[in-house]
Formats: C-alpha cells, structure tokens, sequence
C-alpha cells in the first residue's frame, strides 16, 4: 500500500485532507479524509467505509450505508480531528454488477444474506488489513470506531496493531424502504442496531 497523492477537499460537512492509496497486491485504491491534525494519532475518532455506489451517489433508501457516511464526515468535521476511510470493496466485496443481482433477488422475496448465498458469495467478503495499512501510515495508533458492525471491529484490530478504544454507534433511523435490510443486519451479521 503506498499513497499516490494527496489534496484539499472542501464538503458540506468540512474541510478535509483527501489521500489516495493504492495497493500493489491487487491494484485497488482506497481514500483517506483526514480533518484536521491526528497529533499523537491516540483516540482518533474514524469511520471504515465500504463503497456503495447505490447508497453513496444515489441516495438510495433501500441501504443506511449513505446516510451513515454523512454522519461520520458529519462527526469528523464537528470534532475537528479524525479519519474517514473509503474502501473501494462495493456489496460487502462481491462488486457492484453482483450487489445488483442480489438487489434483483431480495425483490423476489431474498433478505440480503440469502441474496450473497445465492450467488454463490459468503454474506460479507470484506477484509480490513488494507484499513490497517492505511491508518498505519497516517500514524493512526488507536480508534474511536464508529460502527454498529462487530466484526468489522474485529477486522481492524487483527493482528494487534491498532486498537480500538471504543466502538461509537452510528444508528440510521429505519424506513419503509430498508427496515428489513436493518433487521437483516442485526438478527443475521450481528450489528449492534436499537431501532429494528
């Protein structure tokens, strides 16, 4: 994993520091916003977030992933120290055009794990080292994660090199168009989720 370039990046929440990195292992490139100094790189409140072009750019309901991504920029921003990490691995890693099969398949009356399984996909593939690679470089030490997903707290802290020092919540409230999805989440992934 090496960075490839770096710039200003003004958004509705902030003012950030934008890296690119790129991985020599796979070719894929993922994003850094940094606010602010990470000084000492001790208790830096940060986000791990996988790509989700549908929720992300489209604003669709059917998912909370845009809405969670708004809020920890949000929270960032507002702390005015802290890290929001874009990984490029869309469906939970199965990519878009598969995520969009599965989509196809929950209208059939599939909850999104049985979506993946059907495709022949475990119902989540993402793998964090590359988040761990990239806060290492930013001389991240440890985190205030904000995540309701417990193995991806999990992901980040294999191997020992960093350490999460609390896990924030980041609660979406459910609607019409993705409470199933929520509860899916819950009762299937194991996200620590109060409103489903």
């Amino acid at each position: 994993m090496q960075e490839v370039a770096q710039a200003t990046l003004p958004t509705e929440h902030g003012r950030f520091r934008i890296h690119v990195f790129e991985s020599r292992l796979d070719d894929a490139t993922h994003l850094a916003l940094v606010c602010g100094d990470l000084g000492d790189g001790e208790r830096v409140l940060a986000r791990v977030h996988s790509s989700c072009v549908t929720g992300d750019i489209f604003h669709s309901s059917r998912c909370d992933c845009g809405e969670q991504l708004d809020m920890a920029l949000s929270r960032v921003a507002a702390e005015g120290r802290g890290v929001v990490l874009y990984l490029f691995q869309e469906g939970r890693g199965i990519g878009l055009a598969n995520k969009i099969r599965a989509y196809a398949l929950q209208e059939q009356g599939r909850d999104t794990v049985e979506a993946n399984e059907q495709l022949g996909f475990e119902a989540d593939l993402r793998d964090y080292a590359s988040a761990v690679h990239i806060f290492r470089l930013l001389g991240v030490k440890s985190l205030r994660l904000m995540s309701n997903n417990p193995k991806k707290l999990e992901g980040v802290a294999d191997g020992g090199e960093l350490k999460i020092v609390e896990r924030v919540p980041l609660e979406v409230e459910p609607g019409v168009a993705n409470r199933r999805y929520l509860k899916t989440k819950k009762d299937k992934l194991g996200h620590k989720l109060s409103s489903v």
